[in-house]
């Protein structure tokens, strides 16, 4: 496994483990990435959309010229002060930053001085530009904006939201975690449920769809591809950092038919980044244990069945053409199947309710495959009527 970059190129070049490397999480860049490819395939979507006639470009006034504003540059002036506040920090406490980044990162320990200077250098760099390509007499322009060309707002509110809607979920499954440390536990960079990152994303997009008049019904056809692929590339980054969020122990004798590698039937996730198991015998590195006994490799097993699912929504865009919101019913519909059976084999805790025994992510994965299974056919039918 690899905790962080150095751990790969340890493997790849034998360059020493535990280096300066360090700071670059796996789980991290493997989120980022999925952020990064989720946006991608949308916009290709929506784009794909707007060319057939889908979407109606608005018209937005804007000005050619104008020098920037006191909110312009207050605004640049305080992400320069972030930067110089954490950033500066973070390089005085490289050591602290190695071994944990969200705890140096999301703290409010910084470098005051950092931040004023950097801030200030921020400020005056938006000043002198501005009123640098400012015109004696600001012209105004008409721009036809479509849905794909707001792809970057889309992406911001959908990340944010869901890296909170995630948290918060993930709070809520281990309320004893947040009564010990409530600080340690809500700034935590580990403790993420996508359920809760899927909802609030969606309900905060969906308000800026609405905002902005764009019909949401395409929007979410769009972006059902979008996100199953990116949940797998994500789950890709909790099997490869083994954040935790791998299976149950794997008891059962492998069957004589299995052809896949061995550490697809179990696993025992070598260097993990929550330091569980046993030592590895040998090891001075930081991450120095394994499993044992090995466990289901479940992340391994969503990924492969979320680019399953991708490629069938992709196949299916030709066929529910037609019908504007089916797709997303479906990926409704296969996300819950997904989730529910997987839950089977992964550690969450199993809450009672009408005599079953179901975690809190087959409660949502129950909930979502009947609104899936519903509206698929309320679409049909009503397309079928009419």
């Amino acid at each position: 496994m690899y905790p962080d970059l150095s751990y790969l190129f340890h493997d790849l070049f034998g360059t020493p483990a535990d280096n300066w490397l360090s700071i670059f999480k796996t789980f991290g860049l493997l989120l980022v990435l999925a952020i990064i490819s989720a946006a991608f395939i949308l916009y290709h979507e929506l784009k794909r959309k707007a060319k057939e006639g889908l979407f109606e470009p608005q018209k937005e006034k804007i000005e050619l010229g104008k020098p920037p504003t006191n909110t312009e540059i207050a605004s640049n002036g305080i992400w320069g002060f972030i930067l110089g506040f954490k950033g500066i920090y973070a390089y005085q406490n490289f050591a602290a930053l190695k071994a944990d980044a969200a705890e140096v990162l999301l703290s409010t320990a910084g470098s005051w001085t950092g931040g004023l200077l950097l801030g200030i250098a921020f400020a005056a760099y938006r000043y002198w530009n501005g009123n640098r390509k400012a015109l004696p007499k600001p012209k105004q322009a008409i721009r036809h904006i479509y849905p794909h060309d707001r792809i970057s707002e889309i992406t911001i509110i959908a990340a944010v939201s869901g890296v909170v809607g995630a948290k918060v979920f993930a709070v809520i499954e281990d309320i004893p975690a947040l009564l010990a440390d409530p600080v340690g536990t809500l700034l935590s960079g580990g403790g993420l449920a996508i359920y809760g990152g899927l909802i609030f994303g969606f309900l905060f997009v969906a308000l800026y769809l609405r905002r902005k008049n764009i019909p949401i019904v395409h929007v979410l056809d769009a972006v059902a591809p979008a996100l199953i692929i990116a949940y797998g590339v994500g789950r890709l980054g909790c099997h490869f950092s083994g954040d935790g969020d791998w299976g149950i122990v794997n008891a059962a004798a492998q069957p004589e038919w299995w052809f896949l590698p061995d550490w697809l039937w179990a696993y025992d996730y070598p260097h993990n980044v929550l330091r569980r198991g046993i030592p590895i015998e040998g090891c001075d590195m930081i991450y120095c244990t394994r499993l044992d006994p090995p466990v289901y490799p479940t992340p391994v097993y969503e990924s492969l069945m979320a680019f399953t699912i991708g490629a069938i929504l992709f196949g299916l865009r030709g066929i529910t053409r037609g019908y504007p919101g089916m797709l997303f019913f479906i990926y409704l519909l296969f996300n819950g199947m997904e989730r529910f059976f997987i839950e089977k084999v992964r550690i969450n805790e199993v809450y009672s309710f009408l005599g079953t025994g179901l975690t809190q992510a087959q409660f949502i994965a129950v909930t979502l495959f009947l609104i899936g299974l519903g509206g698929t056919v309320w679409i049909w039918r009503k397309h079928q009527k009419s």
